[in-house]
């Protein structure tokens, strides 16, 4: 009688656990609709520009070299210790094509947004798997950002 008056209890316990059938809590929210905002306005998680507030950036057709320069003077002293400008690997991946790999959004997120980007994306996270070091977050400003983007683009050759 004991175990009959448990089961029953632990039954009614868990039928009170569920949601009512009103309830939406239980509503799948699809992470990769790029067409729904959240809280912040910018919308949900997009993989084609990760996770940051970089969600449009308009980028010339020429090459600004100014720019270019100020973030070559960057990558000298925040990113060159763990990466080469060769497809070659050191710590990190190499930068050789980048730019033509990923959109703008992507990388500037990526360089200013380091640790959501690698806890979400599954390109980072894939780049994590095969360097097996997490990039540390640089602390980089929007123009640091950008001038390192632009520089990217010289390197893969755009004049």
């Amino acid at each position: 009688m004991k175990k009959l008056a448990i089961v029953l209890f632990l039954g009614a316990l868990i039928a009170s656990c569920g949601g009512g059938a009103g309830s939406d809590t239980n509503a799948t929210v699809d992470p990769y609709d790029a067409t729904k905002k959240v809280d912040n306005g910018n919308p949900s998680y997009d993989p084609k520009r990760g996770e940051g507030k970089f969600t449009k950036v308009d980028i010339p057709a020429a090459l600004d070299a100014t720019m270019a320069d100020n973030g070559e003077k960057t990558f000298g002293v925040k990113c060159s210790s763990c990466h080469k400008l060769t497809g070659e690997k050191l710590v990190g991946p190499g930068w050789q094509g980048v730019t033509t790999r990923n959109t703008p959004e992507w990388i500037m997120n990526f360089v200013t947004n380091t640790d959501a980007m690698i806890t979400k994306d599954p390109k980072a996270q894939a780049q994590l798997e095969i360097c097996l070091v997490r990039m540390p977050n640089q602390n980089l400003s929007d123009d640091e950002a950008r001038s390192l983007y632009e520089f990217m683009r010289k390197n893969d050759g755009v004049k």
